[in-house]
């Protein structure tokens, strides 16, 4: 069963849990703000507040609408430039305008997407942890969609059962129903946590302090900005796909992330 509750811990950085919600609560999926600043030439929106991730990490944005007493937006991408969180908005007709400043706006996240999101997130962390503890290899890349994703790893070599041994261990761990919880580290703490150095914390800006880490209590701790489940039993279930050589220490794992493990999933 997943873990209920509210999972941060740690001080976030001032303001942070008021403009940028996704941070600290990654379930909220509904929200109101105001338009604080309007792009007329690119159709983009900065708001006062936001619940849409913006994408990083290998996590795409989120999608859904802002509706304003006016009409209804389709948000189709949203992206941090130079700092602001920005919203870009399909308009619903030739002659339609963005809203002006000061405008009071509702947005809804496209909930199922996100979730899904959320449940590929986790599951590649799981994976991330599994090859950890049981390789000692850390992980040099990745990218997700809604219920697939990919990490890659410096892997000399690729058995052909590397795979199905990794499959069952990262529904092991799902089981375990890990808890997972978002950290506020203080930089300097940061610095010396071999966990979070192993996944090149130290290449992200001096200035980001303190660092939002993912801590999958007992299995996996990443400086990490997206959006995650509240206990690993939420994933479902994880098959790996497919196990790829991407040139010499480069091998590429792929999974799917399903309602159960492979192995219940028909029954």
């Amino acid at each position: 069963m997943g873990v209920p509750g509210n999972q941060t811990r740690g001080e976030p950085p001032a303001g942070l849990a008021e403009s940028e919600l996704f941070a600290v609560d990654a379930f909220c999926s509904e929200f109101d703000a105001t338009v604080v600043e309007v792009d007329r030439e690119q159709g983009r929106l900065r708001l006062s507040r936001t619940a849409f991730y913006p994408g990083g990490g290998g996590q795409p944005c989120d999608l859904g609408t802002l509706a304003t007493p006016d009409g209804a937006f389709t948000v189709a991408g949203v992206r941090r430039d130079g700092g602001p969180i920005w919203h870009t908005v399909d308009l619903a007709a030739p002659d339609a305008d963005l809203p002006d400043v000061g405008t009071e706006v509702h947005g809804t996240l496209d909930w199922d997407r996100r979730h899904a999101l959320m449940r590929t997130h986790t599951a590649l962390h799981v994976l991330c942890g599994v090859i950890w503890a049981d390789y000692r290899i850390p992980v040099t890349g990745g990218n997700m969609e809604p219920l697939q994703g990919r990490l890659d790893f410096p892997f000399d070599a690729m058995s052909v059962d590397l795979g199905a041994a990794v499959e069952r261990r990262i529904n092991e761990e799902i089981e375990r129903a890990h808890a997972i919880v978002v950290d506020f580290v203080p930089r300097s703490l940061a610095d010396a946590d071999a966990a979070l150095i192993r996944t090149a914390a130290d290449l992200i800006p001096r200035e980001i302090d303190p660092l939002r880490v993912i801590d999958i209590v007992g299995l996996d701790r990443q400086a990490d900005g997206g959006t995650h489940l509240l206990s690993t039993a939420e994933v479902g279930g994880v098959r790996v796909t497919k196990t790829e050589s991407k040139g010499k220490g480069n091998k590429r794992i792929r999974i799917e992330v399903l309602d159960a493990p492979p192995d219940r999933e028909a029954l």
